[in-house]
């Protein structure tokens, strides 16, 4: 093992919108120094369309806010930190895959594909490939080998999806995309300077959960299942490389030039990697029997088994699962909700348009006036709302019931063609009331999931929530503990995906032998925040009914 009180590791967290990195005392798990940054361009919303659910980042956005923030990380981390520093882990959203050339080099940083989103990185909330989902699963699961199997029903937010889509859409990509990367593989091999396609870094965890990597398959699936879709994709299939590697491995040295860039030593490891939530299930201390729940725009459920302790259970339509997706020798089960804050942040932008017009064409008030409204009312609307929501009493007459399926349904089940819904407005509705709704249908959906784990022999013993939600609002997190009628604990860790990364980094270093080892001295101690009230049990049951009610009738119309 290395001196740990020596050593420093890097968590680098490639979210939606900006990259996070910490840097982690190697013996302590101490996080000595934050950095972070956005992404320049897609701040400016550039290559992204609402109206068709297109979204697309450019390389340049993860390569230049990734520097910006590695480097003020470190600054930050003490006296002599580039040369402490022993390792560097990654995770990034998934799945977010990209068409690169022969030598590895994503096709956005050529000068004719300078300005194509399709030559970009498919953001994971891309569902711009929904119809080639549906076709590729009336291929994958019909042919003789069930390759649905272990995902249940394959997503258009997914590596196979977004491929198919974009190769038919634009001959020219096709045409010059050796193959596809994954974010988070790729990020591996600019870090080692490794980018050729058949030998460069892939992760256990997209090839199994996006990719549909399984041992039961002996790969992907077959070349004569990808062959009814596209040859191309057999393509793809042949230039895999030789396989996933866990996140905890030692994936390569950082370059030269890397080092050099950053300021770092060369000798610094680059681990594997992994998605966001995974790593944020490990650095929030993930364990058998124990549910990590990622509360962010979307909400991610994780949890860790034995093989054997799955084998012969059907669980497709309830979650999906890969091998050593999370933590090496378990199955990683993943289940989720497409929206979550999402729908909030849609609520707040409805809410704050009329203020915004207003503003923009008043001649009452300075300009500088205007700014300062429009951030006071941005920063304070959904806490004046959530206030207000806490006066409704939960069974109000003419009470609205609404869904959570704005962006789809990921699970249980996937229907990506449902919207969400509202039901029993009445003249009488209030904006408070209006919120209200919305927060409880985003946790019926939690529920229902919560619940299909439980019905399908998962075994639940404490249930830790990540992400912003958790943390800023406590009103949603005791609706959670009552519908789930558990105990809630929420990690007081700021960048936990981070910290999971940094785990990472930790292994492949050799500061630590295993992931759980590293654990038990890089992650939080937990007691329960938040405990669910019996007295309001049954009037919870009574509107989660009427959610169902609706889901059932909404489904049904959507057919």
């Amino acid at each position: 093992m290395e001196n740990r009180s020596s050593k420093m590791v890097a968590g680098v967290d490639f979210g939606s919108d900006s990259v996070r990195v910490v840097m982690v005392d190697g013996a302590t798990g101490r996080t000595l120094s934050e950095g972070s940054c956005a992404y320049p361009r897609w701040s400016q919303r550039l290559y992204c369309s609402d109206e068709i659910s297109q979204y697309r980042q450019h390389p340049l956005d993860y390569i230049e806010a990734f520097t910006a923030a590695f480097k003020s990380a470190l600054s930050g981390a003490g006296e002599h930190a580039g040369q402490r520093l022993g390792g560097i882990g990654i995770d990034t959203t998934g799945s977010t895959p990209c068409p690169i050339d022969e030598a590895g080099v994503p096709l956005a940083l050529k000068a004719e594909f300078a300005d194509n989103p399709n030559a970009m990185f498919h953001l994971w909330k891309d569902h711009t490939a929904i119809a080639e989902a549906e076709e590729i699963n009336a291929v994958f699961s019909t042919s003789s080998v069930d390759y649905t199997k272990y995902q249940g029903t394959y997503s258009s937010e997914w590596f196979w999806a977004k491929i198919l889509h974009t190769i038919r859409k634009d001959e020219r990509v096709r045409q010059a995309a050796y193959t596809w990367m994954e974010h988070c593989d790729w990020f591996v091999g600019l870090l080692t300077g490794q980018t050729d396609p058949l030998t460069m870094y892939r992760s256990s965890c997209a090839a199994g959960h996006k990719a549909l990597w399984h041992s039961a398959f002996n790969g992907l699936p077959s070349e004569e299942c990808l062959q009814q879709l596209d040859p191309y994709l057999v393509l793809v299939k042949q230039r895999y490389g030789s396989g996933p590697r866990h996140a905890d491995s030692a994936a390569g040295i950082i370059s030269k030039a890397w080092a050099a860039q950053l300021g770092i030593n060369e000798q610094v490891i680059i681990s594997g990697s992994s998605f966001d939530a995974h790593a944020g299930a490990v650095g929030a201390g993930i364990r058998p029997y124990t549910l990590v729940k990622v509360a962010g725009t979307s909400t991610v459920d994780m949890m860790m088994e034995l093989p054997e302790r799955l084998k012969n259970k059907e669980m497709k339509h309830v979650c999906g699962m890969a091998e050593h997706s999370i933590v090496p020798g378990y199955v990683g089960i993943e289940a989720g909700q497409a929206a979550f804050g999402d729908i909030f942040a849609w609520f707040k932008s409805l809410m704050l348009w009329p203020v915004e017009q207003m503003l923009q064409h008043s001649e009452v008030i300075s300009e500088e006036q205007k700014k300062l409204l429009q951030e006071q009312c941005s920063k304070e609307l959904l806490y004046r709302l959530e206030e207000a929501a806490k006066e409704i009493p939960l069974l109000a007459a003419n009470q609205i019931t609404a869904l959570d399926w704005f962006n789809g349904r990921r699970y249980p089940v996937l229907n990506e063609n449902v919207k969400g819904t509202m039901a029993g407005l009445h003249l009488g509705s209030t904006a408070p009331a209006i919120y209200q709704a919305l927060i409880m249908s985003a946790v019926f959906g939690a529920k229902r999931i919560f619940d299909s784990f439980i019905e399908n022999g998962l075994r639940i013993d404490r249930i830790i929530v990540i992400g912003g939600i958790a943390k800023k609002s406590p009103y949603i997190m005791q609706i959670m503990s009552d519908v789930l009628g558990r105990p809630i604990m929420i990690s007081k860790e700021d960048q936990v995906c981070a910290k999971g990364a940094a785990i990472y980094a930790a292994v492949a270093a050799g500061l630590f032998a295993s992931i759980e080892e590293a654990q038990q001295i890089y992650c939080e101690p937990y007691e329960a925040d938040y405990y669910p009230n019996p007295d309001k049990q049954q009037d919870y049951a009574m509107k989660y009914g009427q959610y169902m009610k609706l889901a059932q009738s909404i489904e049904e119309f959507h057919r």
